[in-house]
């Protein structure tokens, strides 16, 4: 495999400029060693008949190869200095010890080919085969050793990894050593530098993320890793280029992408196929208009069950999943702060590292006097837009009744359809400033960053998606209504998130291909137009922003299916009809609309999998008061409310009891997988117990040479 469109033999270069490196799928690309880095790490030397490895440290390597194989490309403003250029590339290749990234860097055009070509500030940085395997033990990967059990992989032991020789590029795969980079680029932080050399206004101190304050003062644009053509055009064929039902590849996405976006589509695939069963039993329900809600009961009860167990049965797959990609035994205790994250350069308490330090009651006055009063005016603001709409709808009811024409009952669906896109444009303008104020709060840990925006954006969509429905239900109790808008807003909210997120995007970034392609083989001078183009065009490419939004979609999605099931139940079918699509969709835009995303290890889909538990506990409840409210239940009760209300939530909770009795029942993870945990942690228990006894054993001997020698004369 190749990384690029065509291979290093299919297109000329310039005589001043080195040929290229192979590009490989799997990492470890290809890197010619230069003859200054002297012997491999993995050459011996004999001496004496005895075999000996030599020892490898990382102020061994050298940084200045010859050529190598571009993974990550950074670009600059138009305008930087060059001083600013020359500090940043010491910066990445200057060696750990010295404070940098000890990576391989060069500009994408020589001095020659920027007089012929636009001067596009794009540089191109990889690492050597041994930079990157030591990095995957300083980033903590798993990897399957020869015994088939899953360990943290160590420079030292790599001959017990399977699928580890030293002539063997494919033991990482590219996205690993595309996350690798990013790493050791996101931990390059200020020592003694007090500004950004030629940018005096871009002030720097002990600890701040060099990367973040280039990016934020401007002087970094972007930075971006690359693809692999050959290995995407693979994937594409056995992932979504033929339309039919078939399985995701969820590990040919997890070696291309990463786990984060394959857990992504593992839990598309599987959600898809669990609303299958709410689709089948609910198809009758609506066709055959069936409207005592005595036989909705049936439905809500196993929307119940079936709402419990497919979260319970994901969490044992999503284990056997991660199990099997090593990221469920990765150890992610002690989190490196992440790149926004700005303090004092101190030392961290706990891992007695240098890192930065910021006051933690600080941020809680951030989250409490700041954060917290403006979620809840943006919530009183969505509560005012709900109000207009209900204006709105009542309008229409008004205008259809006193005409009583078939073009106004046409009328009666468009304030619905309006209210649809503006919660679209409300959550989308939300989101931007949750953002904001979540970053502003200063979280040291990137899992702290996203479980503090996931809650305020889930707060709000919840609030802003489903409040109008509640009204609706519970306080004007008109059901023909509440399935009209239900209906409404699930669909009109699909078919917006499908143009938005991939059609539209889609368009836009195959018009501004063509204009690239054109304006490349215009070109007449000698380059190496290939690796050009693709860079050109990848860095015009719009930003995967993370599986945010989503999982988010999915989680609105399950509110819709859930909540109201019992009043409306075709909208499980709509779900899974929009589902086969969104699978086709959502891969669309990973593989030509956006720019390749850095891989992200992930051992669950995180504070996902509450967020839908919640859900599922909030659709007992509605769907419970929903039957209560029947007249067909009214009418058992006709002398007191009361009995009607004390049956109605004591059968809840009855349901939630069961509802929690099921899940702790079932396991989160396969037997077979908590053995190999339980066997895992047993051996690191005994390889420390040996490792404190032959410390133990060397102080004896060290305090027995101290007390010989005070004897000897």
């Amino acid at each position: 495999m190749r990384l690029g469109p065509a291979t290093p033999s299919a297109r000329r270069l310039p005589p001043h400029r080195p040929r290229p490196a192979p590009y490989p799928e799997r990492c470890s690309p290809g890197l010619r060693v230069s003859p200054a880095l002297g012997p491999a790490p993995e050459d011996v030397e004999r001496r004496g008949g005895r075999l000996s490895k030599m020892k490898v440290t990382l102020s061994a390597l050298d940084t200045h190869e010859s050529s190598f194989t571009p993974l990550v490309v950074i670009e600059l403003a138009q305008d930087v200095k060059e001083e600013t250029k020359e500090w940043l590339k010491n910066r990445i290749i200057s060696k750990k010890k010295d404070g940098g990234a000890q990576l391989l860097f060069r500009p994408l055009l020589n001095k020659y080919e920027k007089e012929t070509l636009e001067n596009q500030n794009l540089y191109l940085v990889g690492a050597s085969k041994i930079r990157l395997l030591l990095g995957a033990e300083a980033v903590g990967l798993v990897k399957e050793c020869n015994d088939n059990t899953m360990r943290a992989f160590t420079y030292g032991t790599r001959h017990t990894f399977k699928g580890f020789d030293d002539d063997n590029d494919d033991f990482l795969t590219m996205a690993e050593c595309q996350f690798i980079i990013k790493h050791e680029l996101e931990n390059l932080r200020a020592r003694d530098e007090k500004m950004i050399p030629g940018y005096p206004q871009a002030k720097l101190y002990p600890g701040k993320s060099l990367l973040r304050r280039l990016l934020t003062s401007g002087i970094v644009i972007q930075v971006f890793p690359l693809h692999d053509n050959e290995a995407l055009k693979k994937l594409e064929d056995s992932w979504y280029t033929r339309f039919t039902i078939k399985c995701q590849p969820t590990d040919s996405i997890r070696g291309y992408f990463g786990e984060t976006i394959a857990l992504y589509f593992g839990f598309l695939e599987y959600f898809t196929f669990a609303l299958i069963p709410m689709a089948v039993i609910g198809l009758p329900y609506y066709l055959f208009v069936w409207e005592d809600y005595d036989k909705y009961v049936i439905f809500a009860s196993f929307n119940l069950i079936w709402s419990t167990v497919i979260l319970e049965v994901w969490k044992r797959g999503c284990a056997s999943m991660t199990y099997r990609w090593g990221t469920l035994v990765m150890k992610r205790q002690f989190e490196e702060p992440r790149p926004g994250y700005h303090g004092v350069l101190g030392i961290n308490p706990v891992t007695g590292r240098e890192e930065p330090l910021y006051p933690s009651y600080k941020r809680q006055l951030r989250i409490y006097l700041v954060s917290l009063p403006f979620v809840c005016l943006c919530l009183y603001f969505s509560l005012f837009v709900m109000m207009i709409y209900f204006d709105m709808e009542a309008w229409a009811l008004g205008l259809h009744e006193s005409s009583g024409s078939e073009w106004t009952g046409i009328l009666l669906y468009v304030p619905s359809i309006i209210y649809a896109f503006v919660i679209e444009i409300m959550n989308r303008l939300y989101r931007y400033a949750a953002e904001f104020l979540t970053s502003w709060e200063n979280h040291r840990l990137e899992s702290a960053y996203q479980n503090h925006l996931i809650l305020k954006v889930l707060v709000f969509n919840f609030l802003n998606c489903f409040a109008s429905l509640f009204y609706i239900a519970f306080v004007l109790r008109d059901m023909k209504l509440l399935r009209q808008s239900l209906a409404t807003l699930l669909i009109t909210s699909q078919i917006l998130n499908q143009v938005v997120e991939s059609l539209l995007p889609y368009w836009l970034q195959r018009k501004h291909h063509m204009q690239v392609k054109r304006k490349v083989q215009a070109l007449k001078a000698d380059i190496d137009a290939t690796l050009y183009e693709q860079v050109v065009l990848e860095k015009e490419m719009g930003t995967y922003l993370g599986t945010f939004d989503d999982y988010l979609e999915l989680f609105l999605q399950f509110g819709y299916v859930s909540l109201f099931s019992c009043v409306y139940p075709l909208a499980a079918t709509f779900a899974v009809l929009n589902n086969l699509t969104e699978v086709n969709s959502d891969a669309l835009k990973m593989c030509r609309v956006f720019k390749r995303p850095f891989a992200e290890p992930s051992a669950s889909i995180g504070v996902w999998q509450l967020a839908f538990e919640t859900m599922s506990v909030i659709s007992v409840v509605t769907n419970c008061a929903l039957i209560g409210m029947s007249p067909q239940v009214n009418a058992l009760f006709p002398e007191s409310k009361a009995d009607l209300i004390l049956i109605v939530v004591a059968v809840e909770h009855a349901l939630l009891a069961f509802k929690f009795i099921l899940a702790f029942a079932i396991p989160d993870k396969p037997r077979h997988i908590q053995m190999k945990l339980a066997r895992l942690e047993f051996e690191s228990l005994e390889a420390l117990k040996q490792q404190q006894v032959k410390l133990a054993t060397e102080n004896l001997k060290e305090e027995w040479r101290e007390g010989e020698k005070e004897k000897a004369p």
